[in-house]
C-alpha cells in the first residue's frame, strides 16, 4: 500500500544498515558489540545523561526503572491518565497499584494540581510515572516542586519526547529514573529497543545486570536475585545508532507538518495539541487536534464501536477519522485514559477536585463540570473530542492537503 497516507513510520536513512551488516560480518549478533556501545554512547551525549543501558523495549525500561524504584506489591504508584497502557503496566510487574492522575488542558499531561490532590489522599506514596504525552513535555518544574514536599521520586517516561526540551534541558534526563523508546512509530527507531538513563553508575550497573539474567561475577552460571532477558541486541542497536544522527532533521519534518495542519485549521473550530513554548521545545511527535465543544456532533463511544450522528457545521473524531480512512489515510483517537480502560477501571482516580470516576463505559459529549465550568475529568474530555492525524516523516504536501481537505469537508457537510 505505497500510497497510503501513514499516521507515523520508520524513517530510514541507510546508515542503519551499514551498522547491521557491520553487526553481522564480525559475527557480533547477540547482547554484546560495538553498536551498543556507541548507541548508549550517543544517546547519553544528545541527552545530557552519563550511563544508559539499552534494552530490548521501552517497556522493559520502564519495569527496570520500578525496581529501581523499589516498588513494592500493594503500595500506591501516581501515573499519568492519558497514556499507553506500557506506562503503567510495569508497575502492575511488580505488585504495584496505579492511581491515575487526571490531565491539564495546558499541555495534556499531568496536571500538578491533581497530584497535589493525590497526595493528600496518598501521603505515602513514593513514585510518581510521568509522561511527555505525543512530545510535548509535561510542567516539570511544577510537578517536582510537589513529589519533593512528599518525598517522592519521578520515573520519566519520555518514549514519545526524544529530542524535546524542558527549560532547557532534555526529557529523558529530567526524573531520577529515565525511559526512552526505539519502537517502530517512535521519532527514531530500532524496530524495538529502548534505554534506561541515569546519572548514577551503581543504577546503570544495577539495570545491564538485572537485564541479562542477573549473571553473578563467576566462572559458571551464578544467580543471586531475580533477572531478565531485557538486553537490547548488537543487531538492533546498529539500527539505532544509524538514526541517532538523524534525530534532528526528522523533528524538523514533524515541525514543518504539525505548522501545516495548524495554519490550515486556523478558522475552524479546532486547536491542535498545545505547546507550552514559554518553557519547553517539543519534538512534535504526533500532530494532533481537539475539536472545540459547541462544534462537537454528538458521539458516543462503547468498548470497541462508537456511533455518531451528523450535524450540518460539526463533526466528530469518529467521523474524521471514518472520512480519513475512505482515502487510505491513518488517524487514531487519542490515548484512552487508564481509567478508563477495563483492566484500571477499578483504580483510583484522582482529578484537580479530589477523587473521581468513570461512571460509564460509555461517554457522550459533555460530562460533568467541575467549580470552574471545566469538565472534571479532562483526559476523558480530551480522548472525547481529539484525535492524532497523519504525522508521517514522509507524508508529501500534497498527501497532507488531501487530510486537510476531508477535515475541513467534515466541517462542511
Amino acid at each position: 500500500m505505497a500510497d497510503k497516507i501513514w499516521l507515523a513510520t520508520p524513517t530510514m536513512h541507510g546508515d542503519e544498515l551499514k551498522y547491521m551488516k557491520e553487526a553481522f560480518d564480525t559475527n557480533w549478533m547477540s547482547t554484546v558489540g560495538a553498536n551498543i556501545n556507541e548507541a548508549e554512547r550517543l544517546i547519553c551525549e544528545r541527552v545530557g545523561c552519563k550511563y544508559s543501558v539499552a534494552l530490548s523495549s521501552g517497556t522493559a525500561a520502564l519495569h527496570l526503572a520500578m525496581k529501581l524504584a523499589g516498588v513494592k506489591s500493594g503500595e500506591h504508584v501516581f501515573c499519568s491518565d492519558v497514556t499507553f497502557g506500557a506506562t503503567v503496566n510495569p508497575v502492575v510487574y511488580e505488585g504495584g497499584i496505579p492511581v491515575f492522575i487526571d490531565t491539564e488542558y495546558d499541555t495534556w499531561n499531568m496536571d500538578p494540581v491533581a497530584l497535589e490532590k493525590a497526595f493528600e489522599i496518598y501521603p505515602d506514596t513514593k513514585v510518581v510515572v510521568l509522561v511527555h504525552l505525543y512530545g510535548t513535555p509535561a510542567k516539570f518544574d511544577d510537578i517536582k516542586a510537589v513529589c519533593d514536599k512528599y518525598g517522592a521520586i519521578i520515573v520519566e517516561d519520555a518514549a514519545e519526547s526524544l529530542g524535546a526540551t524542558y527549560k532547557g534541558k532534555e526529557t529523558g534526563s529530567l526524573g531520577t529514573y529515565n525511559c526512552i523508546s526505539f519502537n517502530g512509530n517512535k521519532i527514531i527507531t530500532g524496530s524495538s529497543g529502548g534505554m534506561l538513563l541515569t546519572d548514577d553508575v551503581e543504577v546503570a550497573n544495577k539495570a545491564r545486570k538485572w537485564s541479562t539474567q542477573s549473571r553473578e561475577n563467576a566462572p559458571w552460571y551464578q544467580h543471586e536475585e531475580v533477572g531478565y532477558n531485557y538486553r537490547m541486541s548488537n543487531v538492533i542497536a546498529g539500527c539505532v545508532r544509524g538514526q541517532i544522527p538523524y534525530l534532528d532533521e526528522h523533528i524538523a519534518q514533524k515541525k514543518a507538518i504539525y505548522e501545516r495542519y495548524k495554519k490550515a485549521f486556523s478558522d475552524l473550530p479546532v486547536k491542535m495539541n498545545p505547546i507550552d513554548f514559554e518553557n519547553s521545545v517539543p519534538n512534535y511527535w504526533l500532530s494532533c487536534m481537539i475539536i472545540d465543544e459547541d462544534a462537537m456532533a454528538k458521539q458516543v463511544r462503547g468498548e470497541c464501536e462508537a456511533l455518531y450522528i451528523s450535524e450540518k457545521g460539526k463533526t466528530c473524531p469518529t467521523e474524521i477519522l471514518e472520512e480519513l480512512a475512505k482515502i487510505n489515510a491513518e488517524g487514531r483517537p487519542i490515548w484512552k485514559p487508564m481509567h478508563m480502560q477495563p483492566i484500571y477501571r477499578n483504580h483510583a482516580f484522582i482529578t484537580r477536585e479530589g477523587s473521581g470516576r468513570c461512571k460509564t463505559n460509555a461517554y457522550i459529549s459533555g460530562g460533568t463540570l467541575g467549580r470552574d465550568g471545566k469538565p472534571l475529568d479532562v483526559g476523558m474530555d480530551i480522548f472525547n473530542r481529539g484525535l492524532c492525524l497523519p504525522s508521517d516523516n514522509k507524508m508529501t504536501v500534497e498527501q497532507q492537503d488531501k487530510v486537510i481537505e476531508v477535515v475541513r469537508l467534515c466541517f462542511d457537510r
